[in-house]
């Protein structure tokens, strides 16, 4: 069993309300606009790190970390990117991978939006943890924790906070 804490768009913030729950985590995933080096050199330093780079992130951070993260954790396979959409609304890119990669857990950000939906279409779930930065229009910051066991995800859970 593995418990992963899922986080996005953090935009180079990181401060203890993160941090503390990367210290719960067994592994931590982020899915794009770290904003710089310094996030995931914290996060790494803490637990083991996968991430990809985002749309804001710049030539350190895209030299680091790949557009497309593909592997398997305790029997789910996971695809991570950064601009993905949701069921129903993939842009091309995202639906050709779709159609000739199995994927269990599909896991984006970039619309600094939670959301977790079942994709009935690709048989999938697809998870978004919104925005863990300080940058953005949202009001309220999000991750999202979960255990990861025998093929199957449970104990989900949504952090929220006030970004100040």
């Amino acid at each position: 069993m593995k418990k992963i804490l899922l986080l996005s768009d953090t935009h180079g913030h990181i401060d203890q309300h993160i941090i503390k729950h990367v210290e719960w985590a067994d592994e931590v995933w982020h899915a794009g606009d770290i904003g710089n080096v310094t996030v995931t050199d914290a996060i790494a330093t803490l637990k083991p790190l996968r991430a990809v780079f985002g749309n804001i992130d710049g030539r350190e951070l895209r030299s680091q970390f790949p557009e497309n993260l593909f592997f398997n954790c305790e029997g789910v396979r996971v695809w991570i990117t950064h601009i993905g959409g949701y069921p129903g609304r993939y842009p091309a890119r995202i639906k050709s991978i779709l159609e000739n990669q199995r994927v269990d857990l599909f896991i984006c950000g970039h619309s600094h939006i939670l959301k977790v939906m079942s994709d009935k279409k690709y048989n999938l779930l697809h998870m978004n943890p919104g925005a863990a930065g300080k940058h953005g229009f949202h009001k309220v910051c999000t991750m999202l924790r979960f255990e990861v066991h025998q093929g199957k995800i449970s104990a989900l859970e949504v952090v929220e906070y006030t970004r100040h």
